[in-house]
């Protein structure tokens, strides 16, 4: 128990670092930790650090083990499976990928003009912005295993069920014109050795710093706005208990946003510490994560109106109903 202890407080949730920031800030800037302000720097500047050391570490594993994944191969997979199975096999697939629903659209472009049955590719197209073996970790290091392995299982099952329901739906024909006309060839698997791998996940981690760092400032910033200067009361009755429409407000704040889970996380804790209920956390997580606005423009482009509509709608749907849930049953994650 001492040495889980200590890989829990020391590996995952870094203590050291935070003693490192509340030195900085007592003594640097000259601001007790205890007052807004020093508060504020300090969830900020630890925040920051610790979000980029594990999302550094972590995309490189990632990476790594993706390259063993090209999409081609995927397609490969993928295509052995049929019905429920397809659509947990996308599911899975989805999750290692941890990329934004932006960078996972090309991929479903090329699965769809591949053949691939559609609700398995939405099945990937809904995992692979939701879950990765990344988020989970870092949701384990901010939240605890019980939050983490929950949001990953509940994520899992929405991108299977929603990939069902559309395929079930037999909506083929909501495929744009342009994208069933693109041809798929058979490209030769490449061979890369272990150089050339952890060469690829060096760059694919400069690639997803670049894109994201952005989203991490400002998500730690507002994180650290709500932790500190907000009063309880104000978050009571706008997403507390109070509300009851709480996780259906959270949803489609959520919508508009534009981030994946790593500029979620930090905005997801202050609302944790401010007592917000899990379930509303997560379906704000969720939100921004698979339904951002930047993302369903990109997907206006694929397929048409019906289809867009119809998979907003299933989504949006799950998430509402997921979050409500984790509210009635939250008391196990405690």
């Amino acid at each position: 128990m001492n040495i889980f202890s200590f890989l829990n407080d020391q590996v995952l949730k870094m203590q050291w670092l935070s003693d490192m920031a509340k030195f900085l800030v007592e003594n640097v800037f000259n601001l007790g930790v205890q007052t807004k302000l020093g508060g504020a720097v300090h969830f900020f500047v630890y925040d920051v650090v610790k979000i980029f050391i594990l999302l550094s570490v972590l995309i490189f594993i990632m990476s790594y083990i993706q390259s063993y994944f090209p999409p081609e191969r995927t397609k490969k997979i993928l295509g052995k499976f049929k019905g429920i199975t397809g659509n947990i096999m996308g599911a899975l697939l989805g999750t290692i990928t941890p990329f934004c629903s932006c960078s996972s659209i090309p991929i479903f472009i090329g699965f769809t003009s591949a053949g691939l049955p559609l609700g398995v590719t939405f099945s990937f197209l809904i995992s692979s912005p939701l879950v990765d073996i990344a988020s989970f970790l870092i949701l384990l290091s901010f939240f605890g295993i019980k939050i983490a392995l929950a949001y990953v299982v509940v994520g899992i099952v929405l991108a299977v069920i929603a990939g069902t329901i559309i395929e079930k739906l037999n909506l083929e024909d909501q495929i744009q014109d342009y994208v069933r006309k693109i041809k798929s060839g058979d490209m030769l698997e490449e061979k890369l050795t272990k150089k050339q791998r952890s060469q690829f996940s060096i760059g694919e981690v400069k690639n997803i710093v670049k894109k994201v760092w952005i989203y991490i400032l400002l998500g730690v910033g507002i994180g650290a706005v709500i932790h500190n200067f907000i009063p309880q009361e104000v978050i009571d009755n706008v997403v507390g208990s109070n509300n009851p429409f709480a996780v259906i407000l959270a949803t489609l704040v959520g919508i508009p946003m534009y981030a994946d889970i790593f500029g979620t996380i930090p905005i997801a804790e202050a609302l944790v510490l401010k007592s917000v209920n899990i379930g509303t956390v997560l379906a704000f997580m969720m939100a921004v994560t698979a339904l951002s606005l930047p993302s369903m423009v990109m997907i206006s482009r694929v397929v048409k109106p019906k289809l867009l509509t119809i998979f907003i709608t299933i989504v949006t749907v799950g998430i509402i109903l997921i979050g409500y849930l984790f509210n009635i049953f939250s008391y196990l994650l405690v």
